[in-house]
């Protein structure tokens, strides 16, 4: 493993990435291999990095042992010389965790190995909806036999009286509990953790705006507000944070933001795409918190930048790339601040055999530049596809 991953870096890799977390499950409920390798195995490839002098060694680690997490961390960083990260969010069922994980990023930093955390720009969370691959319903039997209708008759069937009642009436069902794993169990039920979107969507929301207080308002069940709320338009979502929200406001997000242990990023840009959509964290954390944050201090643009352009590219080697300076690579982005914004996601059918996928546009885009190419002006691509393949060292 440790000659593999010495071949790997010198052939152009960028470094290594494993999964320590119960989140992640092969499409049979097993844990991913990753899940209990053992840490000779992890030393082994770590060790392949500092024998080839580069790369990044990170991590998703649920460290349910804190101290021997931290342990073998910090020996492999000081052993090989590479930096290490990690993912962390802040979590609902242990909201002083977060804390106590920098703390050990701190204390590891002080004993002479590289680590990082990496932290999103706002909550975790997932898009419910009729045309989304999730909702708060899909796991009741009543509502199976309409997921697989195109949505204009699914959306015609769901708003039957009859079939209406019939699935308020149900209850989630075990099996497709069990099925789905934890992260449905949560949003079966957690209508005070459900929020209205809105547009532009709100990804800091108030407590008035949750399917709860929504339902106490109208004098209905939160069965009722989520289900209406949600047949009335396809266009209609619902946001559930599932981590980076267990105060209701975004004060702990901005302290990790200002931390110097901590690396932006932690967006889930390629998997879930039916549920999920962070390729627009960029753009959030400019109208967010460089321009529109009410709730509480934003942060400046110069700092927002910063953090999502030399900083990761000098972090992960990408050396050529992430400032505008003579020599570098011109890539680009040409924005008129004030216009900037953010659309509600929409679901769109563009995968293979017409598969779906969430996607979010922004105004405000004057052009993009991709190695001096445009490839978009004023939102709209060009045509031009410049992108090649990066290796380590090119």
């Amino acid at each position: 493993m440790r000659r593999l991953t010495e071949e790997a870096v010198r052939a152009g890799a960028f470094g290594f990435t494993t999964s320590r977390t119960n989140a992640h499950k092969t499409m049979s409920g097993e844990m991913v291999p990753g899940r209990f390798a053992e840490i000779d195995e992890l030393y082994a490839i770590g060790r392949g990095l500092g024998v080839a002098g580069a790369g990044t060694f990170g991590m998703n680690s649920d460290f349910e042992d804190e101290a021997a997490e931290f342990a073998w961390i910090t020996r492999l960083g000081k052993e090989t010389g590479r930096p290490i990260w990690f993912l962390l969010t802040d979590r609902p069922t242990d909201p002083p965790r977060w804390r106590r994980i920098m703390a050990g990023v701190h204390a590891a930093r002080l004993a002479g190995a590289s680590v990082t955390a990496q932290v999103a720009g706002r909550p975790v969370g997932v898009i419910l909806g009729v045309a989304t691959s999730l909702n708060p319903f899909a796991v009741r039997e009543t509502y199976k036999p309409v997921e697989s209708l195109p949505l204009a008759a699914r959306l015609a069937r769901l708003r039957d009286p009859s079939l209406r009642r019939a699935i308020l009436y149900d209850r989630p069902s075990p099996a497709l509990l069990s099925r789905f794993g934890p992260l449905v169990q949560l949003v079966a039920g957690s209508w005070d953790r459900m929020y209205v979107m809105g547009d532009p969507p709100d990804y800091e929301p108030r407590a008035e705006t949750s399917v709860a207080a929504i339902a106490a308002r109208e004098g209905c069940t939160p069965d009722e507000a989520a289900y209406d709320y949600l047949t009335a338009d396809a266009g209609n979502f619902l946001f559930f944070p599932v981590t980076g929200y267990t105060r209701d406001d975004h004060e702990p997000i901005r302290e990790m933001l200002t931390d110097p242990a901590t690396l932006l990023g932690l967006g889930d840009g390629g998997a879930h795409v039916a549920m999920i959509v962070d390729a627009s964290a960029p753009t959030y954390m400019l109208t967010h918190w460089a321009r529109d944050r009410k709730r509480g201090p934003g942060l400046p643009l110069e700092y927002v930048v910063k953090r999502q352009t030399s900083e990761t590219a000098d972090f992960f080697g990408f050396h050529d790339r992430g400032r505008l300076e003579p020599g570098k690579r011109a890539d680009i982005n040409l924005i008129d601040f004030e216009r900037l914004r953010l659309h509600t996601p929409e679901v769109v059918h563009d995968l293979p055999a017409g598969g779906k996928r969430l996607v979010q546009r922004a105004d405000g885009y004057a052009a993009t530049l991709v190695a001096g190419t445009p490839v978009f002006e004023q939102g709209q691509h060009t045509g031009a596809k410049p992108g090649r393949l990066v290796r380590r060292g090119r």
